[in-house]
């Protein structure tokens, strides 16, 4: 395979990823939407669907927030990649691709020093790159883009062994008030 051929596919699933949700996401939000009894409740859904519509069909992002880029790679140990380029560079090469893409660019939030100077790389690189070595000749690419909104309301515990993990949810999320980007699902 040409180290060209994971580049591509990085920047179009990228591309493609930001304007369409997923089938079973669409399918269980409508299935809320006709469930729904409250009108501002009902409201929301359908304007969520409504604004994934409009960005299905003008090809633009469904949210400003493009994302850090997350990958997860599977590539068989007899899989051969034509590049000098190292597998993470061809992947920062698709994100950079994709990000600068003139016909739907996409906004860049990744700083190349996160502890310090704080500096936007203008491009969304580097992406997180996992990779696993599995048997086979096949190169498997999942590909995320893990919106900032989300971590502004994510929260960390340890418990003790007896504690209630349910618990714990209710009582954590019924503090989190609102600034997340809607719709919160858990």
């Amino acid at each position: 395979m040409a180290g060209s051929d994971i580049t591509r596919s990085v920047a179009d699933a990228l591309q493609y990823i930001s304007y369409y949700h997923p089938p079973d996401y669409i399918r269980s939000l409508s299935h809320a939407y006709t469930r729904e009894q409250s009108p501002p409740a009902k409201n929301a859904i359908g304007q969520i669907l409504l604004s994934s519509r409009m960005a299905a069909f003008g090809r633009r992002p469904i949210c400003q927030d493009t994302g850090l880029v997350v990958v997860f790679a599977k590539v068989g140990m007899d899989a051969r990649i034509k590049s000098t380029a190292s597998f993470a560079d061809l992947v920062n090469e698709g994100v950079r691709q994709a990000y600068l893409d003139p016909d739907n660019p996409l906004r860049a939030s990744i700083v190349a020093d996160p502890l310090a100077r704080r500096v936007n790389t203008r491009d969304n690189t580097p992406a997180v790159v996992h990779v696993d070595l599995v048997q086979g000749n096949q190169i498997e690419i999942t590909i995320a883009a893990k919106g900032g909104g989300s971590e502004n309301k994510a929260r960390f515990t340890t418990l003790n062994p007896t504690a209630s993990v349910s618990d714990w949810v209710v009582n954590t999320v019924s503090t989190l008030g609102s600034g997340w980007c809607p719709p919160g699902l858990i």
